[in-house]
């Protein structure tokens, strides 16, 4: 694990105590967008997993969504109790999560946030999700990302 970035190796470790078997592996080309991330990976643009962080009503909310998928901000605001859903700044991104944008993983976050989950992750055997850096992915089954997230299951597909 030690010739992980430490990012990476913070993923890793939250995966070890959450009971998951994953396996990060690094790019170099990068992964920052859906796209870059499914032609390095060589899987479709749908089974990447987009770690998106808002604030719905000021609070702090996660959104994972299919890379094929755009976020519906308004169905993400309903799907917490919220009215207003806005996208996170740079800022409250690393300050909530402890990753920069681009990098941020759905688990090993740096505090407790809600997840709410796009349910078309679930078309897919494996998805792939960042690991704490622009660079680092790995794979997993959704439904353990799902138990792993203690994520809520919600249509966030933009029509």
């Amino acid at each position: 694990m030690t010739d992980l970035h430490p990012n990476a190796q913070r993923v890793a470790a939250a995966a070890e105590e959450l009971g998951l078997g994953i396996e990060i592996r690094r790019f170099p080309e990068g992964t920052k967008t859906a796209a870059d991330a499914a032609a390095a990976i060589g899987v479709d643009v749908g089974q990447i997993v987009k770690s998106l962080v808002f604030t719905v009503d000021g609070a702090i909310v996660m959104a994972l969504v299919s890379g094929r998928n755009q976020l519906d901000e308004k169905k993400l605001a309903r799907a917490v109790g919220g009215a207003k859903a806005r996208r996170a700044d740079a800022d409250a991104v690393r300050a909530a999560t402890g990753y920069p944008i681009g990098g941020v993983p759905p688990i090993g976050l740096a505090e407790p946030i809600p997840v709410v989950v796009d349910p078309d992750l679930l078309d897919y055997d494996e998805v792939w999700a960042a690991a704490g850096t622009w660079h680092d992915v790995f794979g997993i089954e959704p439904g353990s990302l799902v138990t792993a997230t203690d994520g809520q299951l919600v249509e966030l597909r933009r029509a």
